[in-house]
């Protein structure tokens, strides 16, 4: 049963690659945000390696004097969910809220995601409301989002969409996952109770391009699929079942129309035998790059490298005092 828990300190996480077009803007209405709550706060950006002048202008940013920023500088590019555990890792909050740095996740819905937690929820969702993408974008999306109910049995609308809040407790169990591959969202709610989902607004693209190309999203999908269940693996000794069974099918039938219609209508068997050659070379195939997958992610595991590198971390005065006065 959920109580009403009130939030004494909230931690903002927001990766940043390559934003230094929107980062001004980013800052100035995250801060508008984050004076509005009741709560003391701070503002985590996180730089994922990015190439630009991004991580220079996050170091300004945690230099100004009251400054509620904590930059975080990661030596390279990891991608946005190491990037966005890299921010957890350094968050006080009692609660901690994600979104993207390309202004697509309005900064103004972050109070509306913390009154939400605050009936009870361990982690809220949302839904991006008249979606400003294309539709080579939402596709894959939509494509994803149902690959992830099936295989996880997690039911939510838009696993695509980085703002979200968690309850402490849930980022400290994230915390506790050690494997390379994270999807948040999918992660968070293996740790999670209660879960509420809230509609959202959904800006158009600030400046530049996503960095997410299609193949990126198509990358995601192996991993997300991967890292989170071995339904794949199930479903292909299904599929090998299958084939299997329309083998020896066909080749009955074959036999069968050879008889009737004699060794030339059938060439001699020998295009029919490609052709099945062929179906269970491509049926191994696949099942040699799932494995391979399941494999690779052993191999990273094993090594138990680090996910990210934290070159450098500034904390801003501000930040620095709510973190003093919330504990």
């Amino acid at each position: 049963m959920k109580n009403n828990q009130s939030v004494g300190f909230v931690s903002i996480v927001i990766p940043v690659y390559n934003e230094e077009a929107t980062l001004p803007e980013l800052l100035r209405r995250t801060k508008i945000a984050g004076d509005s709550l009741e709560q003391d706060y701070e503002l985590i950006l996180v730089d994922d390696g990015s190439r630009d002048r991004s991580a220079q202008l996050i170091e300004e940013a945690a230099n100004q004097d009251g400054s509620a920023v904590v930059g975080v500088i990661l030596n390279r590019n990891y991608g946005q969910h190491n990037a966005i555990m890299a921010g957890f890792n350094k968050a006080k909050g009692d609660v901690i809220v994600t979104l993207d740095a390309d202004l697509q996740n309005p900064p103004e819905e972050i109070p509306k995601l913390i009154a939400e937690i605050e009936k009870g929820f361990d982690s809220v969702g949302t839904v991006r409301r008249n979606r400003k993408d294309s539709m080579l974008r939402k596709l894959p999306s939509k494509m994803v989002n149902l690959l992830v109910k099936k295989s996880t049995g997690i039911a939510m609308t838009d696993y695509g969409c980085m703002l979200r809040a968690y309850r402490r407790h849930v980022v400290d169990a994230m915390l506790e996952c050690h494997e390379r591959s994270t999807f948040i969202p999918v992660l968070a709610n293996g740790f999670s109770r209660h879960t509420s989902e809230i509609d959202v607004d959904h800006d158009e693209r600030a400046d530049g391009e996503s960095k997410y190309s299609f193949m990126s999203l198509i990358s995601l999908t192996f991993d997300l699929v991967t890292s989170m269940t071995t339904a794949p693996l199930r479903m292909l000794s299904v599929f090998g079942a299958i084939m299997a069974a329309l083998g020896i099918s066909f080749g009955i039938l074959l036999f069968i129309l050879r008889f009737i219609f004699g060794a030339e209508w059938a060439a001699n068997g020998i295009f029919t035998l490609d052709a099945i050659l062929f179906v269970f070379i491509g049926a191994q195939f696949i099942g040699l790059g799932l494995l391979g997958e399941y494999i690779g992610r052993i191999y990273s595991d094993v090594r138990a490298r680090p996910r990210y590198y934290v070159q450098e971390v500034i904390v801003g005065q501000a930040a620095k005092e709510a973190r003093e006065s919330s504990k």
